[in-house]
């Protein structure tokens, strides 16, 4: 299996990255990320307490000198929130890794595509590491990598709804027009979900509800980490035609006749 892949500066041998929301503790998200095999994990900047006692906050359980800390912009409604966010992550986190967000509309999350084309601009252009969530647009994918962002993560359904990857057309599209790796981020739900993504040629996924609202989530995260490498595998390996009849498994040569 291939050995990993780069954002910017940044090298990865995991291909799954997981999300810092809704576990039932700090302790719980630690567990998960390390039954993951994750290496890097996203939380949300205006979701932290960075003020909490020592001991009680979360880069205390998912310490930055074992993970690599990928701050996100989440909660943010438009695109100069958003470079506020990001600038205000790199100066409490030191890092040039922002995972950009700008939602367009609370009820489905979905991303404003205007507003994240005109944010990444700006953070590019500071030397940020900019990886946006994106809908599962080829065009705004195309958009985002030609601007420079090393990665493009377009969802695979809504943020939080398990659904899967609803649209793999789309993101067979997108992984044969960008240049840069495909992270998948959002809507997938269960193990073979990742699978299928990484089946279809992702670089990785970004998930988070799907391991923290499992009914036992340090299995689910083990699950993940196991769909994850074995549909990149798949993808490596290449698969058989798809055929419209059958084709007999052993071959016909010297059968004898009766």
């Amino acid at each position: 299996m291939s050995e990993g892949y780069q954002l910017g500066t940044h090298q990865f041998s995991s291909r799954l990255i997981i999300g810092s929301g809704k576990y039932a503790s700090f302790e719980q998200n630690r567990v998960c990320a390390e039954a993951s095999g994750a290496e890097m994990i996203t939380i949300a900047l205006r979701r932290v307490d960075f003020d909490a006692p020592k001991g009680e906050r979360l880069l205390d359980f998912l310490s930055p000198e074992r993970f690599t800390i990928l701050p996100n912009t989440a909660g943010c409604y438009t695109a100069e929130d958003a470079v506020t966010t990001a600038r205000l992550g790199r100066e409490l986190l030191d890092t040039d890794l922002v995972k950009l967000e700008v939602i367009g509309d609370e009820r489905t999350l979905f991303p404003d595509v205007p507003a994240t084309l005109e944010a990444a601009r700006v953070l590019l252009d500071e030397g940020f590491t900019v990886l946006p969530y994106i809908t599962d647009d080829p065009v705004a994918c195309q958009r985002l990598a030609a601007m420079g962002c090393p990665a493009v993560m377009p969802l695979a359904a809504p943020i939080g709804s398990g659904l899967g990857v609803r649209n793999p057309a789309n993101l067979r599209i997108i992984l044969e027009t960008v240049e840069v790796p495909v992270i998948v981020d959002a809507g997938v739900g269960t193990a073979s979900d990742a699978a299928l993504a990484m089946e279809l040629g992702a670089t990785a996924i970004l998930m988070n509800t799907a391991i923290a609202q499992a009914k036992d989530p340090v299995a689910m995260a083990k699950a993940m980490k196991l769909g994850v490498e074995a549909g990149r595998l798949a993808y490596e390996a290449g698969r058989m035609p798809r055929r419209l009849y059958a084709s007999a498994s052993s071959p016909l040569d010297g059968i004898a006749s009766f």
